[in-house]
Formats: C-alpha cells, structure tokens, sequence
C-alpha cells in the first residue's frame, strides 16, 4: 500500500485573490505562514472584499497576490506584490495602491493587514440558486474567526481523490486544484471517492514534525465556480459537491504541532 504525500502546497496572502504555490512552507498555530494575512476593506461599509459575494465583487480572481520574498517572521512579513489584470503590478507599500485597486474594482477600497483593529471585520457571501443548498439566492454576513481573515478553517486539506472523483461525476467540466483554494493537496494513490470524509477526528502527521487535526468538512461556496483565468465559470462543480458529498470538498484542520513541511512529504493518518 502506497503511502500519502504532499503533492503541492498553496498561499493566498490576500484573502480572495490568487495565491501562490509553494515548495516548502512553516506552519505555525495560525496555519501557513503569511497565508490571508492581507485584505481589501471596502471603506464605504467597513466590511471585507470577498470573492463569496460575487454580485459585489465580480473580478477578485483577476488579481494575483505574493510576497516579494518568502515570509520567514509571522510578525514581520514582507510586502506583497499585486498584479492587475493587464499585468501591470503594485505593492502593498505603494501609496497610490489603495486608489488604484479603488478605480478598478469600483469600490472605494484600502489593503489592510490582519491586526486587532481589523480582526473582527465582517463578510459578505451570496448562496446560489442551486438545489439542494439552504437559503438559496440569499446574502449573508458572517465573522471570521478570531484574529484571522479566514471563513472558517485554519488549514484547508484537499486529496487528489476527491479531485478524481469530482472529474468522474462531471467529466465535461475541468476540475484543477486552483478552484477549492486549498493549502495542502495531499496524493492517496490507494484511495478512492471523498476519502476527507473519514478523517474527522484524526491527526494528520506530515514529514518530521507538523502534526494536523482535522476538524470538519470544508462546505464550499459559489467561489468554486467561478472563473479564473482561463477556467469558465461553471455551477456544475458546486452542484456535484451538493448533489454527491453534501457540499464538501476537503476538510479543514487545526495545528497540533508546528514546523515545516515541504512537497513531497510523506504523511501518516493516525
């Protein structure tokens, strides 16, 4: 029987924009190091830019976040690079970064980091018209958890079963790992179907050090059909989720143990 590894890992200093893959990453008690520890606030309502909400925010996924250097110091991170659109870019020090990202997202707009005058902003997510969701076609607010920008979990695991499943129910769509924006892609290559699901509970120990407990199922939202570059938009990869693992694509985990883990990595469930 083939052991599980870490296939690719995943950062996204600014929540609900693109990220960037990883290597090798720390993990600490709040999750990957500089993971959605940068946000846009629209200053008209003092809540969060959030790609959940798309009837407000069409375009997050058009911009691309990542740090000019790898973070080292959770306490000290460096800038963040901004690439627009049409290529061009600006860093989280520029003057004029707020203004900019304000004419182009037509909000008025300012990046913040994560501190305790922003910790307990709240966001927006739009529920779909799709079956079997509760409250379809609804707007909500909710609160991130304490001293994070995160919706819910810390980690975000994703096995590449469940990626293979989700491509046997919907072979017309494409399914990439870019649509769940997960932290660690973790290859079963003797599993099949949502394998996530029987890991409620468990340690997942991954290398030499970092030891995660996973949580809970990671419901997911409208953000998963959304397009991205060039992938479509496309409900059906919600409506799957909804209609086969009651909405779940991975689980969320909490840190037990920091320390490094890098790709390849091999990992225990205990």
């Amino acid at each position: 029987m083939s052991q599980p590894t870490v296939v690719s890992l995943w950062r996204y200093p600014v929540k609900s924009m693109m990220g960037e893959e990883l290597n090798a990453t720390d993990i600490t008690e709040k999750g990957v190091v500089g993971d959605r520890k940068f946000a846009l606030i629209d200053t008209s309502t003092g809540k969060l830019a959030n790609a959940k909400n798309p009837l407000k925010w069409p375009n997050m996924f058009d911009y691309r976040a990542a740090y000019v250097e790898p973070p080292q110091d959770p306490a000290k991170l460096p800038v963040v690079r901004i690439t627009f659109p049409d290529g061009s870019w600006g860093v989280t020090t520029d003057g004029d970064l707020n203004q900019r990202l304000t004419d182009e997202l037509s909000r008025p707009v300012k990046i913040a980091a994560l501190s305790s005058e922003t910790e307990d902003v709240q966001f927006e997510g739009y529920i779909p018209d799709i079956e079997g969701l509760n409250n379809r076609n609804t707007i909500f607010t909710r609160s991130s958890p304490e001293g994070t920008f995160y919706d819910i979990g810390i980690i975000h695991l994703l096995t590449t079963a469940s990626l293979n499943k989700l491509r046997e129910l919907i072979p017309e769509s494409r399914i990439e790992v870019k649509r769940f924006r997960t932290n660690i892609v973790i290859n079963v290559p003797d599993e099949e179907g949502f394998v996530e699901n029987s890991w409620i509970g468990k340690d997942i120990r991954i290398g030499d050090e970092v030891v995660l407990q996973v949580t809970q199922p990671c419901i997911r939202c409208i953000m998963t059909t959304l397009s991205q570059g060039d992938l479509p938009n496309d409900p059906s990869v919600l409506r799957a989720a909804v209609k086969h693992n009651k909405g779940a694509m991975g689980v969320y985990a909490k840190v037990i143990q920091t320390g490094r883990i890098r790709r390849g990595d091999k990992i225990v469930i205990e």
